[in-house]
């Protein structure tokens, strides 16, 4: 269902992600998948810049590539 009063809410979660500085945002819900893939590229972010990906993808990508994977600090 639409939203039409205020700012829909897969953008204002997005901005919310963004702005944490993070470049990798997970989730384990397809429903959430897109609405912030949706929200993240409606704010000009590239997926160079933030990926959103399913939890696996993510765990996938650090397992494949260590060296790339993002530390923690």
């Amino acid at each position: 269902m639409e939203e039409t009063i205020g700012k829909k809410v897969n953008d204002e979660r997005a901005q919310e992600a963004i702005a944490t500085g993070a470049t990798r945002v997970a989730t384990a819900c397809p429903f959430c998948f897109i609405m912030l893939d949706d929200g993240v590229k409606g704010a000009g972010k590239d997926e160079t810049e933030v990926r959103v990906a399913d939890i696996s993808i993510h765990l996938l990508d650090a397992l494949e590539n260590p060296t790339t994977a993002p530390s923690q600090g």
